[in-house]
């Protein structure tokens, strides 16, 4: 069995970030499962089912890549999945703090993985911010 690791996020909407994780995350892992995390707290723009049709849609010529969506906590969801490794995008320095508490929380609850930071990478010649990045099926 390859290596794997589990990005997990709201992807409400997909993103180019997101599609610069998950290509940067492939070329460190065999495979790379992009899951949505259900989270009642918040009011999404789209349903589950919308975001998992746009992820599929999105990945659907990326061998490696994986959709899906969880329920309770993340760690549970990795060690389901028996993955090795925990991918995330950082936008900002205040993200890395956030990361960095998270990952050692993890660490402790579930041993055997690591978690992934990766930052994000603006597209060449792009006046968008970091945090304002387009709509985009990945090409």
């Amino acid at each position: 069995m390859g290596k794997i690791a589990v990005y997990p996020g709201s992807f409400d909407p997909v993103t180019n970030g997101h599609c610069d994780i998950v290509r940067r995350g492939l070329g460190l892992f065999d495979e790379v499962v992009v899951a949505i995390a259900r989270n009642g707290a918040k009011d999404p723009l789209f349903t589950i089912e919308e975001r998992l049709e746009m992820l599929h849609e999105t990945f659907k010529e990326m061998p490696g890549v994986q959709v899906d969506s969880f329920d309770g906590l993340l760690v549970d969801y990795v060690v389901k999945r028996q993955a090795d490794a925990i991918l995330r995008g950082l936008r900002a320095v205040s993200d890395f703090e956030y990361e960095f508490q998270l990952a050692l929380m993890n660490r402790k609850g579930c041993g055997g993985f690591s978690s992934v930071p990766r930052s994000l990478r603006r597209p060449l010649g792009s006046e968008e911010t970091p945090g304002a990045w387009s709509l985009t099926l990945c090409a």
